[in-house]
């Protein structure tokens, strides 16, 4: 899908607001890093079917470790929500059912409208003015990208935009559900509808923005989100039947 020659825009963001798995890999490069950075990736992507028991034998023989750094990171990813773990049966990958993820996505609403609040409270012009440019980028590229850099400018651009609340707290929890929403995203960003539609809400809530409207921000942030929750359900299903066509 992607063009030749295109390339997602690289924004200047501090070590703050980089995606998670980008975190990741600018770690120690320890076995419990290395391993964190490639099981973390697998999970957001679904690489295990939901529910899957995953085989810890199998595991670390395939990272060439012991149990106990991969039960550290295992461990690590429950926590993280991306995991599941049930005594005497192991652990497991998440279920993509409709309640998990649409509770997923309330959060997710919650969190969007506190960005964009605070943003537009807190953010200098000029810190604004480098996202509207960011997405404008982003936005002249967007329907030649692939998939997965359309999902990585768009976690981008909402983690960006959270950055500006100058909330950490905030951006660690929406970096946290972007994350666990990464395979949902990316399945809708195969769909042109999807993209376009993206494209322009995101520069309604920047125009609010930089306008300094709060209720704007607010309001236009909460119709994309939960715009996109009313689409989950046909998006699960199709997340689903891939993963089981594997």
């Amino acid at each position: 899908m992607a063009q030749a020659g295109s390339s997602p825009p690289q924004p200047q963001v501090s070590p703050t607001t980089q995606h998670p798995v980008t975190k990741a890999r600018k770690s120690s490069g320890s076995s419990v890093d290395r391993i964190y950075d490639q099981l973390k990736q697998m999970a957001m992507t679904y690489r295990f079917r939901p529910g899957e028991p995953l085989n810890e034998v199998e595991l670390a023989a395939s990272f060439g470790v012991s149990r106990t750094p991969l039960r550290e990171v295992l461990n690590r990813l429950v926590a993280e929500g991306l995991l599941d773990f049930v005594p005497r049966k192991g652990f497991s990958c998440k279920p993509l059912d409709t309640k998990r993820v649409f509770d997923l996505y309330e959060v997710r609403c919650g969190l969007e409208m506190m960005s964009a609040k605070l943003a537009t409270e807190r953010a200098s012009d000029a810190e604004i003015d480098a996202l509207v440019q960011f997405w404008k980028t982003a936005t002249e590229q967007f329907c030649t990208l692939s998939a997965t850099d359309c999902t990585r400018c768009d976690e981008t651009f909402h983690e960006q935009l959270a950055a500006l609340s100058q909330n950490s707290e905030l951006l660690h929890m929406l970096q946290n559900v972007n994350a666990r929403a990464h395979y949902l995203r990316l399945i809708s960003m195969e769909q042109e509808t999807y993209r376009r539609n993206t494209c322009a809400e995101h520069h309604l809530i920047l125009k609010a923005i930089q306008e300094r409207n709060i209720e704007a921000a607010v309001n236009g942030m909460s119709a994309h989100v939960t715009l996109r929750q009313e689409q989950l359900v046909e998006v699960i299903k199709e997340g689903v039947a891939r993963l089981y066509m594997r």
